[in-house]
C-alpha cells in the first residue's frame, strides 16, 4: 500500500534532523503514526520498554548521562498518566526531555464522550508537572511546536515538556519535508550574563575571605575546570547528592555528598567558613533537613534561574548568570588570590575524619562503600534508588569521579532507580552501570529487567534486601513509639528472578564479602544481580535525623 507523508512523518524526520539518536517508549493505539515514521525514516533507535513509567526513567537517565535531550513517545490518556512518575522526576532534576503523546481525534476533545483513552484534560494533566506542555491541533504549526517544545526543554533551567497530537492530526496528510536544516533546533537562546559589577563584587567578598568554600549543584555540572581552579586557590567544596562527581570526590578538598547532615566534623568545620558560594544548587530539604542545617553565615548564590534568589537559604549576594562563565571571569579577576595558609590541609583532616566517623554508624554496612569502590572501574555510572544504603553510604561515602557518572531520584520517589540506571547504560560509553537499590523500590519496576535483557545491557543490580521498608522503619522507631507496621514485605527469590531474566546472580550474606563478590559479577560484560541479605548481614542502623531522641 503507498504511503502519504504525514504529521506522525513529520515528527520522525524532526527527530532525526535536531540529532535524536535513540527514543524510549511504548507503541500504542495514539501513537502508530509517529512511531510508523520513526521505523521509516530511520537512524533512530527506539527502546521497547515494558511500561511508559519505565520509559520516563529511562529517557531521563540517558540525558543525564549523554548531555543530550531525553525523549520519550507515549500513548495516550493512562499511557500518558504513567509517564507522570518520569516527568515529575525529570523536572525535579532539570532534566531536558521532550515527551511526545498521542491524543484521542480533535472532535472528541473536550466532549468526555467516552472515547478511548479520552481524559478530561490531559494536556493540564501534564502541564503540572512539566515546565511546558502544548498541543498540535494544525498541520501547519506542527514544525513550529516541536521546535519551540524542545528548545524549551534545552533551555536553562531544563527540564521535561510535553507535546500532545491527536490521532487524526498525526495521520494528516501534508507535503513531504525536506531533512535538513529547516527542520532541525534554531539556535538555542543566550543565557544570561553576569553583569562586570555582579563579577566585581563577588570578586571583593572572595578577596575578604579567608576560609572560602563552594556548596555545588547539577546546575554547575559542566564547570569542572573553573572549579578545580577555585580549589587550586585554597577553597573547600562540597556538592548537592545530584551534583556529584564535577570534581572527582578523590580530591582532598572535595567532601562530596557528605555535606553536612549527619556529619558533626562537618558542620562544626561550617563555623570557621567565612564565605560560602553556592553554584547551581537548590540546597533541597532532603539534605538539609528542610534547611535546618546551619551553613556559614556568608552565602552568595549563583544561579541561572532567577527565581533560585533566596527560594532555600538567604544569601548576602544574588549573582544570575551561567554558573560556568561566572566562575571562570571570577577565577580571572581573582588572579592570585589565595586562602588562608593552612586551611587546604585542615580541610584535608576534617574530610578524613567525617568520613571515618560517618562510615562508625553504620555498623555492618561501614566499609562497603570503599569495597564496592575498589572493585569498579573509574568511570563506572552509579545510579541509586531511594533506600537506606543510598541515604548513608550511597550518596556520602561512595566517591564519583565524573560529572556525569552518578543519578539518583532527586525527588526522593523509591522505585526510580532501575528504569534510570537502564537509560543511564545506553550512554555509558563502555563503562559499567551499577545501581543501587532496596528489595521494594527494586520491585516496582521490576518488569524492566527484560528490557534490559532484550538491549543486552552491561549492569551489574545491587538489591539491598531487608524485606520491607528499612527507612520507614527507623522513622517509626523515632517518631511513633516503635510501632513498626505495614513495613514487612515477601521479596521474590532473586536467584530465580536473575534465572528467568537470564542474568549472573550472587548472594551475599556476610559483611567483608561485598568486594570479593563485585569482583566476581563485574568482570564480565552483561546483566547481573547481586543480592545482599540483611537479613542474614544485620540490619541497618538509623542515620540522622531518625536516630531515637
Amino acid at each position: 500500500m503507498p504511503h502519504t507523508f504525514n504529521i506522525g512523518d513529520l515528527v520522525a524526520q524532526f527527530l532525526h534532523a535536531s540529532g535524536t539518536e535513540l527514543v524510549f517508549g511504548i507503541i500504542s493505539v495514539h501513537n502508530i503514526p509517529i512511531m510508523d515514521g520513526i521505523a521509516r525514516q530511520g537512524g533512530i533507535r527506539v527502546v521497547m520498554t515494558r511500561g511508559e513509567m519505565g520509559a520516563a526513567h529511562m529517557a531521563d537517565g540517558y540525558a543525564r548521562r549523554s548531555g543530550k535531550l531525553g525523549v520519550l513517545v507515549s500513548s495516550t490518556g493512562p499511557g500518558a498518566a504513567n509517564t507522570v512518575s518520569g516527568l515529575l522526576e525529570a523536572s525535579f532534576a532539570s532534566t531536558p526531555l521532550l515527551h511526545i503523546t498521542g491524543q484521542v481525534p480533535r472532535k472528541f476533545l473536550g466532549r468526555d464522550t467516552g472515547a478511548t483513552h479520552n481524559v478530561r484534560d490531559q494536556l493540564g494533566m501534564l502541564q503540572s508537572v512539566c515546565k511546558a506542555s502544548y498541543r498540535i491541533e494544525r498541520a501547519e504549526d506542527a514544525l513550529r511546536i516541536l521546535q519551540q517544545a524542545a528548545t524549551e526543554a534545552l533551555t536553562a533551567p531544563m527540564g521535561p515538556v510535553s507535546i500532545e497530537i491527536p490521532i487524526d492530526v498525526q495521520k494528516q496528510a501534508i507535503p513531504q519535508a525536506d531533512v535538513g536544516a529547516s527542520l532541525a533546533l534554531p539556535p538555542m537562546p543566550a543565557r544570561p550574563r553576569a553583569s562586570d559589577a555582579d563579577i566585581a563584587q563577588l570578586a571583593e567578598r572572595v578577596r575578604a575571605a579567608r576560609r572560602p568554600m563552594l556548596w555545588v549543584g547539577r546546575g554547575a555540572i559542566d564547570c569542572g575546570a573553573p572549579l578545580q581552579q577555585l580549589l587550586d586557590k585554597g577553597f573547600g567544596m562540597a556538592s548537592s547528592w545530584a551534583g556529584r562527581g564535577i570534581v572527582p570526590e578523590d580530591h582532598v578538598c572535595n567532601l562530596g555528598g557528605l555535606n553536612g547532615t549527619g556529619a558533626p566534623e562537618v558542620i562544626d568545620f561550617y563555623k570557621t567558613v567565612d564565605l560560602m558560594i553556592v553554584v547551581g544548587s537548590r540546597l533541597r530539604g532532603q539534605e538539609t533537613v528542610d534547611q535546618s542545617l546551619a551553613l556559614p553565615g556568608q552565602r552568595v548564590q549563583i544561579d541561572v534561574d532567577t527565581a533560585a534568589e533566596g527560594r532555600s537559604y538567604d544569601c548576602a549576594q544574588f549573582v544570575c548568570g551561567d554558573a560556568c562563565d561566572v566562575l571562570e571571569r571570577l577565577v580571572a579577576v581573582l588572579g592570585d588570590y589565595q586562602a588562608e595558609p593552612g586551611y587546604r590541609e585542615q580541610f584535608a583532616g576534617m574530610k578524613q575524619r567525617a568520613r571515618q566517623a560517618f562510615a562508625g554508624t553504620l555498623g555492618p554496612y561501614a566499609d562497603f562503600a570503599e569495597q564496592l569502590r575498589s572493585q569498579l572501574p573509574r568511570n563506572a555510572v552509579w545510579a541509586r534508588d531511594i533506600t537506606v544504603a543510598n541515604s548513608t553510604w550511597g550518596n556520602r561515602l561512595f566517591e564519583v569521579y565524573g560529572p556525569r557518572d552518578a543519578m539518583h531520584p532527586v525527588g526522593a520517589g523509591i522505585g526510580q532507580g532501575l528504569p534510570l540506571g537502564i537509560g543511564a547504560a545506553f550512554a555509558a560509553g563502555g563503562a559499567k552501570t551499577v545501581v543501587l537499590s532496596g528489595d521494594a523500590g527494586f520491585m516496582m519496576n521490576v518488569c524492566e529487567l527484560w528490557t534490559a535483557m532484550q538491549e543486552q545491557l552491561d549492569m551489574l543490580l545491587i538489591v539491598m534486601n531487608d524485606a520491607g521498608y528499612g527507612v520507614i522503619k527507623h522513622m517509626q522507631d523515632a517518631n511513633f513509639g516503635g510501632r513498626r507496621v505495614y513495613g514487612d514485605l515477601a521479596p521474590p527469590d532473586f536467584a530465580l528472578l536473575a534465572q528467568s531474566a537470564g542474568m549472573a546472580y550472587r548472594k551475599l550474606d556476610r559483611a567483608n564479602g561485598l568486594a570479593e563478590a563485585v569482583a566476581q559479577l563485574a568482570s564480565a560484560p552483561g546483566l547481573a544481580i547481586l543480592e545482599v541479605d540483611m537479613l542474614a548481614i544485620g540490619e541497618a542502623p538509623p542515620y540522622f535525623p531518625y536516630q531515637k531522641s
